[in-house]
Formats: structure tokens, C-alpha cells, sequence
């Protein structure tokens, strides 16, 4: 898709007449990532360990380059399921460091291994506040505002949420949840809503009303 000119030093608009922010008016396939789910609630255990083991992939790289190779991704760790990754072994983290539909990271493709037991304990062992399995523990950290930004230089890469939900995502054995990657995670998942105002999907999560508050 080709776009016209920038109707502002963040947004620009399409053919189509919709404003999206930079970065996702550079491919189509971030075009289409952005306009159909980036953002928008994800609050199941499998999608939430999916995004949260991209996210930790993505980590020194581009989203477009994760983005390219989900489908590997998903062939490799079998849909993201996470009995079924719990249980890789040795033989498994060698096997996907073959694999050329991933990102062949050691460090991370063991996190993911080790992130998916984790996730099996926190099944068993509760959380308080009553959360029962990572999506809940994950959206427990929703806060009480979401981030009302204009500019892309107003949207922030940290908060106070997603360094507290990284600093207990840690406590109970999680790799690579940094307080950055967190907050990423967070925007994907639409815990928060981090589009630019003016954006075409703003708002589009039904979670926030115009003022930033729950809606």
C-alpha cells in the first residue's frame, strides 16, 4: 500500500483515508498487525503466553522481524501451548536451534521453555488477589488510566504497572519479562491503549473511554 503525506510529524494517512502512526504505515503486513490486533484484548493463557514469548524474542530486534516469522514460531513451540512446551527437553531447544523459522537464540529459546513451566506453577501454586493462571496474573496488572498521547515521543516504553508485573513475573522464575518488554506487552494484549490520538483504531479495544479512564 502506498501512502500520501504524513498529515502529521507521527500520523499518516492511506489511500484508504485512515491515520495510523509511523511505524505501522511502513509494510503492509504492519499495516494489517496494527489494524486488526495490536491492541485489542487478548485474555486467554495460550494467547498471552504466545505474545509474551514474542515479546521476549523480539528483545535487541524489530517487531517486523518477529512478525515475518510467527507462523515459525507457532510450528516450533507447538501453537504456544504451554503443557506442551513445558515439557521440551534437551533434544527440543537443539532441534530449534535449527530451526530457521525462529530466531535461533539459545538464551531465549530456553526462557520460553522455562517460561511455560512457570506458567504451569502458577496454575497450582494462585496468585493473590485471586488471579489463577498468567492472563489473569498478566491483566491484574491493568491500571487505573491509559496513556493519552499525541506524539509518539508522548507514548512511554515503561510504567509503574508493568515494572511491578515484571518484578513478579521474575520472583517466580519468568525470563526476559523486563519492565520495557512488559509495557510492550501490555499495548499488544490492550491492558493499555497507547495509539496515538487521532489514530484510526484509538480507542477501538472498547476497555478506555475518551478521557483515558475504564470505559
Amino acid at each position: 500500500m502506498q501512502y500520501e503525506e504524513p498529515v502529521s510529524e507521527d500520523l499518516v494517512v492511506g489511500p484508504d483515508g485512515l491515520a495510523r502512526p509511523r511505524w505501522a504505515a511502513t509494510h503492509d503486513d504492519l499495516r494489517t498487525y496494527y489494524d486488526t490486533e495490536w491492541g485489542m484484548p487478548v485474555r486467554d493463557e495460550r494467547g498471552v503466553f504466545e505474545r509474551l514469548a514474542l515479546e521476549g524474542f523480539q528483545s535487541g530486534l524489530s517487531w517486523a522481524t518477529i512478525l515475518r516469522r510467527r507462523e515459525g514460531f507457532r510450528r516450533a513451540f507447538a501453537g504456544f501451548d504451554i503443557d506442551t512446551v513445558a515439557a521440551f527437553d534437551e533434544s527440543d531447544v537443539e532441534r530449534l536451534l535449527t530451526d530457521t523459522g525462529i530466531i535461533r537464540h539459545r538464551g531465549k529459546i530456553e526462557a520460553t521453555i522455562g517460561n511455560a513451566r512457570a506458567a504451569q506453577r502458577l496454575r497450582s501454586d494462585g496468585v493473590e488477589g485471586g488471579a489463577t493462571d498468567l492472563a489473569a496474573l498478566v491483566w491484574s496488572y491493568r491500571p487505573a488510566r491509559t496513556p493519552l498521547p499525541r506524539t509518539a515521543a508522548e507514548v512511554p516504553t515503561t510504567s509503574e504497572e508493568s515494572t511491578a508485573l515484571a518484578k513478579e513475573l521474575k520472583r517466580r522464575g519468568f525470563r526476559f519479562v523486563g519492565p520495557t518488554t512488559m509495557f510492550a506487552l501490555m499495548e499488544a494484549l490492550g491492558i493499555v491503549d497507547t495509539h496515538l490520538l487521532g489514530s484510526h483504531r484509538r480507542g477501538t479495544s472498547g476497555l478506555w473511554a475518551e478521557d483515558g479512564t475504564p470505559a
